[in-house]
């Protein structure tokens, strides 16, 4: 019996079309029938998890994850079976950790030791940290906030002082006044700094939860790229350029950012720099396969010799959709048999 590739959904949400199924799902399983290769959707409910890893461990050779992880209640539960489902040979497609791996925020602080992440790049796991550091990382420069959950610039923070430092001081005291842009929609706020604080501790307690501190790139008014990818093969490049008004900083479409698709090959010093990093990023994030579908996003800076240089400023692999562009559908089959193959010869 031919295994299948099995397309995990699960029911309701807003990424759904009036049959029930995200929009660039059935193209994909489509293209995969057209090539001769069996496939299904299955929505995953926690209530049959066993009977669905039953299922698919018999039935499936591989899996492709197009779950939104902000339409999951059971994303634990989920997790754990995709792992089970991985240990028993089936292909993941990507395998959990991965999706954890290249889809937090802190990827920015485990890359610090590429050309991607600047150095003064911090994570806070604890607001002890949180406390003692970003005091000190603010006296340097403006920063930018951003929690670990969330989505479309929520809690993403720009953060500067309203007043200059004095010459030789290194740490900015509690009650200097700052102004902080959220990315969400780009509306400006004024705090006292150790007032902030406490409202970003929020962000830190609960599951996951965490901040990431980067130094605020000027730049991002020229737009931010995003580097579409099957697996290590740039597609396209969308170009996302903020509302032109005074503290705009979001890239989003919500927050009147405007969007441009290019070709790879017209941002080949980003796409080649990014793909000789990729063995390095891979080990860093755990040495799993590269995600089947995932982005890269990147602000632009400028390098001490003067010269234009790309910050990673994001990654997602968690459910990248394309329903704009649903020809990529065939592109996406093409690269699932080439990674079906690839695997096959490795345990042949």
């Amino acid at each position: 019996m031919e295994k299948k590739v099995i397309f995990f959904e699960v029911q309701g949400g807003s990424d759904k079309g009036t049959d029930g199924y995200r929009k660039d799902t059935m193209p994909m399983v489509d293209a995969l029938k057209e090539r001769g290769q069996d496939a299904e959707v299955i929505f995953f409910d926690v209530t049959k998890k066993d009977k669905i890893f039953n299922y698919v461990k018999e039935n499936g050779i591989a899996y492709v994850s197009r779950i939104n992880p902000g339409n999951l209640q059971h994303e634990a539960e989920y997790f754990d079976m995709l792992r089970d489902l991985c240990a028993t040979g089936v292909i993941g497609m990507p395998h959990p950790d991965a999706m954890i791996g290249y889809g937090s925020k802190d990827v920015l602080s485990k890359l610090v030791s590429t050309n991607l992440v600047p150095d003064d790049t911090f994570a806070y796991y604890t607001i002890e940290a949180f406390k003692d550091q970003f005091p000190k990382a603010l006296a340097i420069t403006e920063r930018v906030l951003k929690q670990n959950r969330g989505s479309t610039g929520e809690g993403i923070w720009r953060v500067k002082l309203v007043d200059p430092l004095a010459e030789g001081i290194t740490e900015v005291t509690l009650d200097a006044q700052i102004k902080c842009t959220e990315a969400k929609d780009n509306h400006v706020e004024y705090w006292k700094l150790g007032e902030f604080m406490s409202f970003c501790e929020q962000y830190i307690t609960g599951e996951n939860g965490m901040l990431i501190d980067m130094r605020f790139l000027p730049r991002i008014i020229e737009g931010e790229i995003r580097l579409f990818m099957l697996r290590d093969k740039p597609v396209h490049v969308v170009h996302k350029k903020p509302a032109d008004s005074e503290d705009a900083f979001s890239a989003t479409l919500f927050s009147g950012a405007q969007y441009r698709y290019d070709s790879p090959e017209e941002w080949e010093e980003l796409v080649q720099n990014f793909l000789t990093q990729l063995p390095q990023v891979t080990s860093l994030l755990g040495n799993y396969a590269l995600p089947l579908i995932w982005t890269a996003d990147f602000m632009l800076d400028t390098d001490e010799a003067g010269k234009d240089c790309y910050i990673l400023g994001e990654m997602n692999c968690s459910c990248v959709g394309f329903t704009s562009e649903l020809t990529l559908a065939h592109q996406v089959a093409e690269e699932i048999l080439a990674c079906l193959g690839e695997t096959v010869a490795i345990t042949a």
